[in-house]
């Protein structure tokens, strides 16, 4: 079996003293490759050296996060470009917009997800949506600058069935996480009317970790507990959940 965690900040300081032992138990739980979102521009190098480190498991991803844009983000964007210029990236992201903690910079956050989503036609990469409290939002955005060569991935879906399907449509898959199995959220019913053609599994680690550890920090081998709650909403049996969406990952960053 093997699996594949789409989405995990494992370069952050909350791994700083057993990021290595935290590979190895991804590894032991079946996870064979781990894709880093990047945040701003502090990120870059952290994650770049992680990725240097762990080259067969760890690849990387750029852009710059809603929650980090500011006024000064057309600098942190420029410097974002120079690193798309020297080098390969497996994505565009973490981007998109987020609503939940601060709406100063709204305006800003929409003219650097289509900024964003410019780089990931020209580079011919899938891009990666935050969405936080502004899901319709991400979604008319990219419905407006949709094309048939652009992809991606809506990070740590939590919509509506009619949401769901909207991204389906424009051609995008939806990140299923940690909230998944939490008692009381609703996603497994909306998740059962889903193609699993359409769904790839990620862990968000530290953050989002899926019941029974959830308050404790996540990481990549928690994304097996996510598959396993997919295989009963599927009423399926494990090993073809992590066939399909490792297929699906596969497909969406096309080996990288």
């Amino acid at each position: 079996m093997e699996l594949i965690d789409t989405h995990a900040h494992i370069y952050l300081d909350q791994f700083k003293d057993d990021r290595e032992e935290v590979l190895s138990g991804a590894i032991s739980s079946s996870v064979t490759k781990i894709y880093l979102p990047n945040i701003d521009v502090s990120t870059i190098d952290p994650m770049l050296n992680l990725e240097a480190e762990f080259p067969d498991q760890c690849r990387s991803m750029i852009g710059l996060h809603p929650c980090s844009v500011n006024a000064n983000f057309m600098e942190e964007l420029k410097i974002v470009e120079n690193w798309l210029v020297k080098r390969s990236f497996a994505g565009i992201g973490e981007t998109g917009t987020d609503l939940y903690w601060d709406k100063t910079y709204r305006q800003q956050q929409i003219e650097s997800l289509e900024i964003q989503v410019n780089w990931a036609k020209m580079y011919d990469l899938p891009i990666i949506l935050h969405s936080r409290d502004s899901l319709d939002l991400s979604i008319r955005i990219i419905e407006k600058n949709h094309s048939e060569d652009l992809s991606g991935i809506f990070h740590c879906f939590t919509g509506s069935l009619d949401q769901a399907r909207q991204i389906i449509d424009l051609g995008f898959f939806l990140g299923i996480g940690g909230v998944v199995t939490f008692k009381n959220s609703g996603l497994g019913s909306i998740i059962e009317n889903i193609p699993l053609e359409k769904i790839v599994l990620e862990t968000d680690s530290p953050y989002l970790t899926p019941h029974p550890y959830r308050g404790k920090r996540n990481e990549p081998a928690h994304i097996k507990l996510i598959a396993e709650r997919l295989a009963e909403i599927y009423d399926t049996d494990i090993a073809l959940i992590a066939q399909k969406t490792t297929d699906n990952a596969r497909k969406i960053f096309k080996a990288n």
